[in-house]
């Protein structure tokens, strides 16, 4: 196992993503994304924008990833700003061959540097987010550290999932949304022990698998889904029927509860 933990000289969590490690046939991606937020989102609402996931990271693959964005506002979301956004993920998915689907997310900066949010959504932002517009709202954040409540805060939240994972319809949207939560929520249980930080998939889920080997290989089920959905819907059934709820209790006993939001 590649033994880089994610961490600072200091001990604390590095920033995942940067610009300059964008594939070179992802740049008209970030490019698309840039002019389209500009123009959906002017100065009056759009405090700043993000990259986050495989597209920073370097790890993208042609016609397999997804572009995630983070939006922070300068107030809370309205309709007008969701159904902006909505348009703006079909039209990029749409337009742009090298990504299978584009997802936003919408945050006003008062949520995002909110104590309540400081180790989540906070979180996300300093270490696992990539600026692509506006001012970087990391510089308000403090330092993180690979720490139980860092785990709890950010994952600690998984049973109140799984009554709306079991009612959605099965395909790939939900499955690579199951496997994706999952992966991080195994890989978060374990990330005080391991002592550093990591978001790629199948690293978090060897990660996982050395501490619980009897759930290892559903790990990497999971992992599998994250990336691209099996179409045989007993793998989806396994991970929210099997895996999850025992991963729910697990994480309940270890690191305990998210705070209630």
């Amino acid at each position: 196992m590649n033994d880089d933990r994610g961490l600072n000289p200091d001990g604390t969590i590095a920033r995942e993503g940067a610009l300059d490690r964008v594939a070179a046939e992802f740049a008209p991606v970030v490019e698309a994304a840039r002019g389209r937020i500009s123009r959906a989102f002017g100065p009056d609402r759009l405090h700043s924008a993000y990259l986050y996931g495989s597209v920073p990271r370097g790890t993208a693959v042609a016609g397999v990833s997804d572009l995630d964005v983070q939006l922070a506002l300068h107030g809370e979301p309205t309709e007008a700003d969701r159904a902006a956004a909505r348009e703006l993920e079909a039209a990029l998915d749409r337009e742009l061959p090298q990504i299978d689907g584009a997802g936003i997310l919408l945050s006003s900066t008062r949520v995002l540097l909110s104590e309540l949010e400081r180790h989540d959504l906070g979180f996300f932002v300093a270490c696992l987010c990539t600026p692509l517009l506006g001012p970087d709202l990391a510089d308000d954040l403090p330092p993180y550290r690979p720490t139980s409540l860092l785990a709890r805060e950010t994952n600690g939240d998984l049973a109140l999932l799984l009554p709306g994972w079991r009612t959605q319809p099965a395909g790939r949207a939900l499955g690579r949304r199951v496997g994706r939560r999952l992966v991080r929520t195994g890989f978060t249980l374990v990330m005080p022990r391991w002592g550093g930080w990591t978001s790629d998939l199948d690293r978090s889920a060897e990660v996982f698998g050395t501490y619980y080997p009897e759930r290892a290989e559903q790990m990497r089920l999971a992992a599998e889904a994250g990336r691209s959905p099996s179409p045989d819907p007993a793998v989806l059934r396994l991970l929210i029927e099997d895996l999850a709820p025992w991963l729910a209790a697990e994480y309940t006993s270890v690191h305990g509860t998210k705070a209630p939001r």
